[in-house]
């Protein structure tokens, strides 16, 4: 375990020259770049060390850490406390912000995070997704924590204009979903790190059942990103203290406005006919 007392930065340095050539590229970033460290995935710091994978595991194991995301949340933890911002909000919230630049400071957040997914979105790999929903018998929306909710929210969403679309929420179900699943049924996964292991072991069933796999994620290389058979990026850093926060939210709501309408837009008049039958539906529960 890492020493007591001593932060991820604080070890680096004093086991930098234990390292090897290879491990002290990554030291090097990392100490260069603490705060943009803690949000890239283990293959986007590989890349920017200039190094396997393979070797910034072996550097996160050999700080004492069982893996990379032990690594990550402890630097996150120390770069928060050199920052003096609170734990986890987006727009570094002070303490002697007013309310009115804390709302500010948010507001620049979830604008950047929309903004960030634009910039991401490929024309034609939106335009496979949609086709993949289009053609598809069956539509299963999942996600674990926060994910989930995403899922729920969309499975909502193009169940407005159909009915074959389904979140199911429960691990166990999920499999038992995953499992009864055809080559002509599509899973819409939704994961920030795309590196949870819920979502390996689903994304691995539902090959083997040949279904198609459309992966929502901020970082394309990952292991979730190797099963998908399409993968849609979202944009918005957050680090590990800033669990399921909300301008990762919004980029992953955007996302999915855009499947959602140009869904519809492909087939406008029986998805406004589905619409204003559900409006119908729905008229007599309001007061």
């Amino acid at each position: 375990m890492p020493l007591s007392g001593r932060n991820v930065i604080d070890r680096i340095r004093e086991e930098y020259y234990g390292l090897t050539a290879a491990e002290k590229k990554t030291a090097d970033y990392v100490l260069r770049s603490p705060r943009e460290s803690q949000f890239l995935s283990i293959a986007e710091l590989a890349d920017e060390s200039g190094v396997a994978e393979a070797t910034v595991s072996r550097f996160c194991r050999r700080l004492g850490y069982q893996g990379y995301h032990a690594f990550k949340l402890a630097l996150a933890n120390a770069t928060a406390r050199q920052s003096s911002s609170t734990d986890g909000l987006t727009g570094q919230i002070r303490e002697d912000d007013s309310l009115e630049d804390m709302c500010r400071k948010l507001y620049s957040a979830d604008v950047t995070a929309i903004t960030e997914t634009l910039n991401l979105i490929r024309p034609e790999q939106i335009t496979r997704a949609v086709q993949l929903l289009s053609e598809a018998d069956k539509v299963l929306c999942m996600g674990q924590g926060g994910s989930m909710v995403m899922a729920q929210e969309t499975a909502h969403l193009f169940s407005t204009v159909s009915g074959k679309f389904f979140a199911v929420s429960d691990s166990h179900m999920q499999t038992i979903a995953i499992a009864n699943m055809t080559e002509r049924d599509v899973l819409l996964f939704f994961s920030y790190s795309g590196s949870t292991r819920d979502l390996i072991e689903a994304l691995t069933v539902a090959r083997e059942r040949h279904a198609k796999i459309i992966l929502v994620t901020r970082f394309a290389r990952s292991p979730g990103g190797e099963l998908a058979d399409l993968v849609l990026s979202c944009g918005s850093d957050e680090s590990p203290l800033q669990l399921s926060s909300v301008p990762a939210k919004m980029a992953q709501m955007f996302l999915t406005d855009v499947l959602f309408s140009e869904y519809c837009r492909r087939d406008l008049e029986n998805c406004q006919a589905a619409r204003e039958r559900v409006a119908s539906a729905l008229m007599d529960k309001h007061l």
